[in-house]
């Protein structure tokens, strides 16, 4: 495929339209979308607080995906060239990963070995990313050098990862865990020598945004989902509508009184402190923010399943006055606890300003957790929407928490 000079000229260099996300990232993102799905399915089907934990891993997993071609994407044109190329079939290798989620840490026999499977599709898409990252940069030794140092330690955490798909069972747990946190140290490492770039922090800022109303359809999603397929009733509809409601705040939350403050900022700072901060209020304090939300996604499935009573294996889930189980509830209120607590340390590494009312709100959904273990599912949703909109409320009509 041919590669003219323009089509890897860094993002934002005489290109206007560099400055927003092309289509083809809005398009790129689908199969994170999917594979979001997978993994709020694949914690219903079997909800323990293992499954929630091997959800997170998988999270981490299209996380660290997602926000690499993001910035290879602050980089060079994604919609042109070599960079289209490798997005496109990066693009397969993600799809077939969330493909084989249900079976990540079990493999089914019959079929493909799955955990490999997964673990080499992956690997894919982290080797076309680096290879097309480095023919982007070259010219630019500091940021090449900066690829490399990435590049040993991605290379490191393979081994772990690809042993622990052999392996299986608990182990595999326990080696993709480390495997996850030698590549997250590896990207802090090799940024902390500087080299990398934001070359257009508002189309940094606004890929990052997109990502987050990604997730929070997947908590309108669970709706539907919950539900199923049976006869809509005014329980039914008061949680859908529930639902609708928290979803609203979680938006308000983020995007009047956190985003603009840390867009702002990203613009304000130029060369390695900007990159710095794009670090880490955007590739790691954006993290919790995404795993929030899809625990709030499990969590709002199923109180509808239980207002529904659409899960045949579960007698209680029939029983509409029943209240929402231990794991369910600490998905549900725990997520919301995590969402509010990535929100604000967004702010504070941005903004480097405390809300006082922000770090309280953090700790309301673990403090009302044993109220809402002793009532209905419903009203236990109904009481964690009422805190958020109450929240939402507060700090839209502050002018000293907006931006």
């Amino acid at each position: 495929m041919a590669c003219d000079a323009d089509e890897l000229a860094p993002a934002g260099a005489g290109d206007r339209r560099a400055h927003r996300v092309t289509a083809f990232e809005i398009f790129f993102d689908l199969v994170f979308v999917f594979a979001f799905t997978r993994i709020i399915s694949f914690m219903i089907h079997n909800l323990t607080p293992l499954t929630l934990l091997q959800g997170l891993l998988l999270l981490v997993l299209m996380w660290w995906a997602w926000s690499a071609y993001c910035w290879l994407g602050n980089q060079v044109r994604a919609d042109a060239g070599w960079a289209l190329a490798g997005g496109i079939t990066s693009m397969a290798a993600i799809f077939v990963v969330g493909v084989l989620i249900p079976e990540a840490f079990h493999d089914s026999p019959g079929g493909l070995n799955a955990p490999l499977t997964l673990a080499i599709a992956y690997s894919i898409v982290r080797v076309l990313f680096l290879a097309t990252y480095l023919y982007a940069s070259s010219g630019d030794r500091e940021l090449r050098n900066a690829l490399i140092r990435l590049n040993i330690l991605t290379i490191i955490s393979w081994v772990p990862f690809i042993g622990g798909a052999l392996i299986g069972g608990y182990l595999q747990v326990v080696l993709w865990t480390a495997a996850f946190v030698i590549d997250f140290a590896g990207g802090a490492a090799s940024s902390s020598h500087g080299g990398w770039r934001v070359r257009t922090p508002g189309y940094f800022a606004e890929r990052h945004g997109l990502v987050v109303i990604i997730a929070l359809g997947e908590s309108l999603a669970a709706v539907g989902a919950g539900v199923g397929a049976v006869a809509v009733s005014g329980p039914i509809l008061t949680a859908a509508l529930l639902g609708l409601a928290l979803t609203v705040c979680l938006w308000l939350l983020y995007f009047r009184a956190v985003g603009p403050v840390a867009e702002r900022r990203l613009v304000e700072l130029q060369g390695t402190p900007r990159a710095r901060l794009a670090r880490d209020a955007y590739m790691f304090l954006h993290f919790p923010l995404i795993a929030g939300v899809i625990y709030i996604a499990v969590g709002i499935e199923e109180v509808l399943v239980r207002v529904s009573g659409t899960a045949a294996h579960d007698t209680a889930a029939h029983d509409t006055a029943a209240p929402l189980g231990w794991i369910a509830l600490t998905a549900l209120y725990g997520g919301i606890a995590i969402y509010l607590a990535g929100r604000t340390a967004i702010r504070q590494r941005a903004a480097h300003t405390r809300s006082t009312v922000q770090l309280i709100a953090v700790s309301v959904p673990l403090l009302l957790l044993p109220v809402a273990r002793v009532i209905p599912a419903m009203a236990a949703l109904g009481l964690i929407t009422a805190a958020l909109v109450g929240l939402a409320l507060y700090e839209n009509t502050r002018t000293d928490v907006l931006p």
